[in-house]
């Protein structure tokens, strides 16, 4: 209680200078719950802070006003306003909060995802869309996915012969993170300087740290005296120093062994590479911190996104069990005969697709997205919005909006069925990657490896929980940092599935 007793009393200062300006005219405001001084609606936020904000949304609707401290914020609930914040009026939505960027990335890392929308982060779109996640390059590392997900399977072979359970969160956060080393650093995830339970630790750590709603960020070097009092300071710095202690020693044995022309690159050399040509142009634009923040970009949207869906599929797969048979049923039809699902199987797998498609949907890895802020005066839905104001979309309220989704409360992939709705095209009733400019470039990517693990998955194995539970028994609830987690560990026993 004492941190909020001392920010709010030093936090009067900024409370006398708002109540001495001219108050900014907004004729028409969106609705907004009651506020107290000085703090605003924070009080107002649980540990689910997205569960929160929809709770709010249903009493004053899709587009909703608050005051974080001194700072006003919009809340987006619903496809319509999302479409108009994120494609009609783009352009207006497409900033970052300053202090966002400033207190988080302790290393000054600028990379594409937290950067104001600039020549810099045009330059860097390109890079990404174009060199690190164009389909030749997916395609490229797809045998690294193979080997990957073949190692997991033997593995749970192991498990099943011995009818242990296994912890699907542990062991797919294992996979994602191996699949992960080999692609962006060249290297093998066991045997490495990561290898072992403190670095699962470190990301979510990190991602914890990312999803705070910091002092700092809404009251400027007042909150930062409360976060250094908190000691959140002090865990940015432990937790940063890690992962840039992490990254510069993959720069620098990359450096050690530059690729020859035509040899394969992983995404470090590829990196380095772009940094060399822009270097040998009298660029100075993209610097090693740049290359860092762009790897703690793929690193953390990379290894703990694609786990966490895997787990809340395979999580809503063993509470509907007939769900589960349809998708296996279909999976071992279009893999008869093989030991094996292939990445050239999975576009006949449309109702494993659609099983994924529902999951994203109840289950959006980053629920928040990442906030975003008014780049000038704007609209949405005919409310006024002043410019530098915070815009957080609730992509998880959205995918349960019961305006747009039957049962929505319900797990039913069939909802898809003959339908265009995708996450890939821009529809903004379903937006577990975000959209507009700054949609997840990483998609292909990610779900590559979250498609051809679940087929195999269930293709190989039968699953059974422990001894004495049932589905009932099986717990749906969420922790919350920057990505949405299950709280209670999902264990499952494997059975071998004779072909």
């Amino acid at each position: 209680m004492w941190p909020l007793l001392a920010l709010i009393l030093l936090a009067c200062p900024l409370l006398l200078l708002r109540l001495v300006r001219k108050p900014n005219q907004c004729p028409n405001k969106p609705p907004s719950p009651p506020k107290l001084p000085i703090i605003g609606n924070l009080h107002q936020l649980d540990a689910l802070v997205h569960q929160s904000l929809a709770k709010l949304a249903e009493k004053y609707g899709p587009v909703m006003l608050l005051q974080f401290g001194p700072e006003p914020a919009i809340v987006i609930s619903s496809a319509a306003a999302a479409k108009e914040a994120l494609k009609t009026r783009d352009a207006d939505f497409s900033g970052r909060p300053p202090a966002f960027c400033a207190t988080k990335m302790t290393y000054n890392y600028s990379d594409v995802a937290l950067v104001p929308y600039s020549e810099y982060w045009r330059q860097m779109k390109k890079i990404t869309t174009l060199e690190l996640y164009s389909s030749k390059r997916v395609q490229s590392f797809g045998s690294v996915r193979v080997d990957e997900v073949n190692a997991m399977l033997e593995s749970l072979a192991f498990s099943a012969a011995k009818g242990e359970a296994v912890d699907l969160g542990e062991m797919m956060f294992t996979l994602t993170a191996s699949i992960m080393f080999k692609i962006a650093f060249g290297t093998s995830f066991k045997g490495s300087m990561m290898d072992d339970k403190g670095f699962e630790k470190l990301i979510h750590e990190a991602e914890g740290l990312l999803g705070t709603f910091a002092a700092a960020d809404f009251f400027g070097c007042v909150g930062w005296v409360v976060d250094k009092l908190t000691g959140l300071h002090l865990r940015l710095d432990r937790t940063f120093r890690r992962l840039d202690q992490f990254f510069q020693h993959l720069i620098s044995e990359h450096m050690k062994s530059e690729k020859v022309k035509g040899e394969h690159e992983d995404i470090v050399d590829v990196l380095l590479r772009v940094h060399k040509e822009q270097v040998q142009l009298g660029a100075t634009w993209f610097t090693m911190n740049n290359i860092k923040g762009v790897l703690l970009n793929i690193f953390l949207a990379g290894v703990d996104t694609a786990a966490l869906t895997l787990v809340w599929a395979m999580t809503e797969l063993v509470k509907n069990p007939d769900i589960m048979k349809k998708a296996q049923d279909e999976i071992r039809r279009v893999a008869a005969g093989k030991q094996r699902v292939s990445e050239q199987d999975l576009e006949s797998l449309k109702y494993l697709k659609m099983v994924l498609k529902e999951t994203l949907r109840l289950h959006p890895p980053a629920p928040l997205l990442l906030p975003k802020e008014t780049t000038t005066d704007t609209k949405l839905l005919g409310y006024d919005i002043k410019a530098g104001t915070r815009v957080y979309v609730n992509a998880w309220a959205i995918g349960r909006d019961a305006k747009t989704w039957e049962k929505a409360e319900e797990f039913s992939p069939e909802r898809f069925e003959g339908g265009p709705l995708d996450y890939k095209e821009r529809n903004f009733e379903l937006l577990p990657f975000g959209g507009g400019r700054r949609m997840c470039p990483g998609i292909n990517m990610g779900m590559s490896t979250v498609e051809l693990t679940l087929a195999n998955m269930l293709h190989c194995f039968e699953w059974k929980l422990p001894d004495g539970m049932t589905s009932e028994d099986v717990s749906m609830e969420e922790g919350f940092g920057l990505t949405m987690f299950k709280k209670i560990p999902l264990k499952l026993v494997p059975v071998n599935f004779h072909l």
